[in-house]
């Protein structure tokens, strides 16, 4: 057994290992919600045309939202709704892949990858706020909003004392053999928080921790066309490991991030490709394999990953 990243493919229905994605038409089915906003002007959040979010536009139609149980969001029409880089303002566009990540609270409370907060900045356009997930850089008007689903609320929790904790999310106990058909990364890239301008070059381990990230690159192949992929990974205990050791400490978690485009030997802290879809912070313990995402394959294109430690969680293992 290894400690490894990597990436499978399945067929755009079914597979007999990976449960495909939901297609659209399962999406539009799921339950289905309409939201209100705290924050600027408040009130129900309406769309334009073109599938921007808005509040304060009072001519605008109501935005409906159907969740997937990917925590992916469909709005009304079939549109995807995603967190669009690099501002992450939350619109819906046809053809788009949802954005996964978000859930409906016991009370209502719209959160994405466990975080509730959101922002509402002014557009100028007819008093109307557009809605990010972070704060837009160089609007000061912008304040912080509160999303309220009115339906799809999670059930309350438990109140017994003698409840267990819920499981660490995306995880199963990590199999005794690597999958028939998978590929590993062709390139890692520490960049280093410590030293932003700092080049490295390609390492044969996997990093995070103490200011130390990595960037994967995986080579995707043509075939994989029309077929979703799904990033894994494996972390074995140390006495299931059929080679080397790895280095390990628990802290906050580890964050995983897909990317604009892959690095390169020039990249850096400072230059590494910007975040397109965040993945969550996973609480990563041995003995365990971890679904980080799934997606359209870029089919004869490149995928790159990035792996960030939390507060003081270290993780150095070799990549075989």
């Amino acid at each position: 057994m290894r400690t490894t990243i990597l990436v499978t493919a399945a067929a755009a229905a079914t597979s007999a290992s990976v449960i495909a994605r939901p297609n659209k038409a399962a999406r539009a089915a799921g339950c289905c919600f309409h939201a209100t906003a705290s924050g600027g002007p408040g009130g129900m959040v309406g769309q334009l045309g073109d599938g921007q979010n808005r509040i304060g536009q009072s001519s605008l139609p109501t935005g409906q939202y159907c969740l997937d149980d990917q925590g992916g969001l469909m709005d009304g029409n079939g549109k995807g709704c995603i967190l669009t880089p690099p501002t992450s303002q939350w619109q819906c566009d046809a053809g788009a892949q949802p954005t996964p990540g978000f859930s409906v609270g016991s009370d209502g409370t719209i959160s994405h990858n466990s975080s509730s907060q959101f922002f509402t900045c002014p557009t100028g356009d007819n008093g109307a706020w557009n809605l990010y997930k972070d704060t837009l850089p160089g609007e000061p008007k912008c304040e912080a909003a509160t999303l309220v689903a009115d339906n799809c609320m999670a059930s309350p929790p438990a109140s017994s004392a003698n409840s267990a904790p819920p499981p660490a999310a995306s995880s199963s106990e990590c199999p005794a053999n690597l999958p028939e058909s998978y590929e590993f990364p062709h390139y890692i890239k520490p960049v280093s928080s410590l030293q932003p301008m700092q080049s490295y070059g390609n390492s044969f381990n996997g990093s995070a921790g103490a200011g130390i990230s990595s960037i994967f690159n995986f080579d995707i192949p043509a075939s994989y066309e029309g077929r979703l992929c799904n990033i894994k990974f494996l972390f074995p205990e140390q006495q299931q490991l059929q080679t080397s050791a790895y280095s390990f400490s628990k802290g906050d978690g580890f964050k995983f991030a897909t990317l604009e485009g892959p690095a390169t030997e020039d990249t850096t802290f400072a230059n590494a490709p910007k975040e397109t879809t965040d993945c969550g912070t996973f609480d990563m313990t041995p003995g365990n394999a971890y679904d980080i995402a799934s997606m359209e394959c870029p089919a004869g294109d490149k995928l790159a990953v990035s792996m960030e430690a939390m507060g003081s969680s270290h993780l150095d293992y070799f990549q075989e």
